[in-house]
């Protein structure tokens, strides 16, 4: 049964011999149906914090959802980031090695050249010194013969 603070406020009872007295009666049903009224008043206040509060909750509940989201979404691109920064840091690695190896290629081949080279350009000494010895050991072969032809033999 509910009663509203009109139907205290308003109750009548019957009466008897000897029965409470109505002022009293009727005071006192004012005051109860007054508190009643602040009850029901407070009652009201309460249900809308209460909706006001079910709101928020709702509305908390679904930004965590958004940050756990939110969170799972950049645990997943740092993973992916930092699996792109490790396949590009081994393709630099490997381009690295790959132009070292060229270096050392290039290198290699730039001594068995200059060594070619040194190894001609001693045959090449080696002939010329050849040569001019050749060449000197004729002229003193010549000196020799024009010496020895000469009229009066050394010392003219």
């Amino acid at each position: 049964m509910d009663l509203t603070p009109l139907d205290v406020r308003y109750q009548e009872f019957p009466t008897g011999l000897r029965g409470y007295r109505k002022e009293a009666v009727r005071a006192y049903l004012a005051r109860v149906a007054e508190v009643m009224e602040g009850l029901i008043g407070e009652n009201e206040a309460l249900k809308e914090r209460l909706k006001a509060l079910e709101e928020e909750v709702a509305r908390l509940k679904e930004t965590e959802g958004e940050l756990k989201r939110a969170v799972v979404a950049a645990e997943r691109i740092a993973r992916e980031l930092k699996a792109q920064a490790e396949k590009e840091a081994e393709l630099i690695r490997k381009e690295a090695l790959a132009a070292k190896e060229q270096v050392l290629r290039e290198a290699a081949e730039e001594l068995r050249r200059l060594r070619g080279e040194i190894e001609q350009a001693r045959q090449e000494k080696a002939l010329v010194l050849g040569q001019l010895k050749a060449l000197l050991q004729g002229y003193l072969e010549a000196v020799a013969r024009l010496e020895a032809e000469r009229p009066g033999g050394e010392g003219a």
